[in-house]
């Protein structure tokens, strides 16, 4: 099965951390809602605990999104697990819990279409490489293990670690990077001669997103180019369709979706 149809005239939503706008991100209430708005992407954030557990948050401590303070990696997943991961958000989510990378893929493994998003937080920095590099052939296993291996992009802002997968792995899983390079800081290998897609940010101007010529630029190369999470409303998403952007990552999916179908650009 071909999972990856998007193009500039059917275009893509990815719910960024699920559905953030209305549940509490990186959740997994945040996720089965998202899902079950039959969006086309979730994309998500994996990161490792104390005892080598593959948790699923985004910030390198639990302090913005729970009830707790700390680093996620200096936690064990029982410590995480007693955390309160959904009343930042409202006390209707009081309860929700910092799932695990298993727990989400349990889930997600019954849905026939959707794709994912994998976005890596552990970065090889000194000290920590073979953490990092580990951490990613942890989670690509997974994938394998499940069958997913067509069904994910790998994300990272950290161009050695695409680097890593890109030498060992090959053509295997598809890589998403960033545009301009500076996100992925040091590159020995020009990324976008491997990358299937890449997020187009804004060059230096002080917006969020690359200009129409970039995103044509970036296309003509054979990479496809989407649009990040500063797409929010009818304005923003009108410029992501002049830009060309295949797929748009967003907080809230519902009201994205609803636009670009009104529009004709998701089928």
């Amino acid at each position: 099965m071909n999972y990856w149809t998007q193009n500039s005239k059917n275009i893509y939503v990815a719910g960024h951390r699920g559905w953030p706008a209305k549940y509490p991100e990186n959740t997994m209430e945040s996720f089965r809602a998202a899902e079950a708005l039959g969006i086309d992407q979730i994309e998500l954030d994996v990161r490792i605990t104390k005892d080598g557990e593959l948790v699923i948050i985004h910030d390198e401590t639990v302090d913005r999104t729970t009830n707790g303070t700390g680093l996620v990696r200096e936690k064990t997943l029982a410590e995480l697990k007693e955390l309160d991961a959904g009343s930042y958000k409202g006390e209707e989510f009081s309860g929700c819990k910092i799932p695990t990378f298993i727990e989400f893929m349990d889930f997600i493994k019954d849905n026939p279409t959707i794709t994912i998003d994998i976005e890596l937080k552990e970065y090889p920095t000194e000290g920590r490489e073979e953490i990092a590099y580990d951490v990613c052939d942890r989670v690509l296993k997974i994938v394998d293990d499940y069958g997913f291996e067509d069904r994910i992009v790998i994300n990272t802002f950290n161009g050695k670690l695409h680097e890593y997968v890109h030498n060992k792995y090959g053509t295997k899983y598809r890589q998403h990077v960033y545009y301009p390079q500076q996100y992925l800081g040091e590159c020995e290998i020009d990324p976008y001669s491997y990358a299937y897609c890449c997020c187009m940010f804004s060059n230096g101007t002080g917006h969020f997103m690359a200009t129409k010529q970039e995103f044509e630029e970036m296309a003509k190369s054979g990479v496809q180019p989407w649009a990040g999470a500063g797409v929010r409303d009818e304005a923003t998403v009108d410029e992501a369709i002049n830009c060309g952007a295949y797929l748009i990552t967003c907080n809230n999916p519902d009201e994205i979706l609803e636009l670009l179908r009104k529009k004709g650009y998701h089928k």
